[in-house]
């Protein structure tokens, strides 16, 4: 696909080598067997402060953030604004998405303050379609209804603020201790697929 820069795939969970980190290699793995090229950013490496919800945001120029000088989260933003396709994969804990990948999303506000600002300004512009996005979420418990709902809404919503929109997520159950992925062939090709496919997808789109 001529002119597509290199994907990025988070690994949003706060330990080194558990499931979700694998999980973001093997989709990177699938990815470039697909044809593509992924590149993987632990968030763990980056400082991201929790929102302040200040509203600051809202009346600022630009909509710029007061901590925006003070951590990570504007280098990780300008990653997500970049990429043709954004791609997360996430632990489940209690039912949600860690700390810290949380963190990073509520600091999203000064995004979706900044649209509100637009269309006061521009009522009647018009928007580019959406950009893709694809979530993989891994989850210890082997049960549970509404294991992932509150995640994957939330991540809709966090997505719209960059103008993106996840297609249909992969999601894992029963993977709990570190190896458990690794140790689980069939996930673990599901993973490898679900990046094939995304690529497949973007080249074709």
């Amino acid at each position: 696909m001529p002119g597509v820069s290199e994907t990025v795939v988070f690994a949003c969970s706060p330990r080194g080598g558990g499931n979700s980190d694998l999980a973001a290699a093997l989709f990177a793995e699938g990815f470039a067997e697909a044809g593509g090229r992924a590149r993987i950013v632990h968030l763990r490496d980056h400082a991201v402060t929790p929102c302040l919800g200040c509203r600051k945001c809202a009346v600022s120029p630009g909509n710029t953030c007061v901590l925006a000088a003070k951590d990570d989260c504007e280098r990780l933003f300008g990653l997500i604004n970049r990429t043709p396709l954004a791609v997360f994969c996430a632990p489940i804990y209690f039912y949600h998405l860690p700390a810290g990948f949380k963190a990073l999303i509520d600091r999203a506000q000064r995004f979706y303050e900044m649209r509100q600002t637009l269309q006061e300004l521009k009522p009647d512009r018009g928007e580019p379609a959406p950009r893709p996005a694809r979530i993989v979420l891994v989850a210890g418990r082997p049960r549970g209804e509404k294991l992932f709902a509150g995640s994957l809404l939330t991540l809709t919503y966090f997505l719209q603020c960059f103008r993106m929109e996840p297609a249909a997520p992969l999601t894992l159950r029963g993977l709990d201790a570190p190896g458990d992925l690794a140790d689980d062939e069939e996930s673990a090709e599901a993973v490898r697929a679900y990046g094939r496919l995304a690529w497949t997808e973007l080249a074709n789109h």
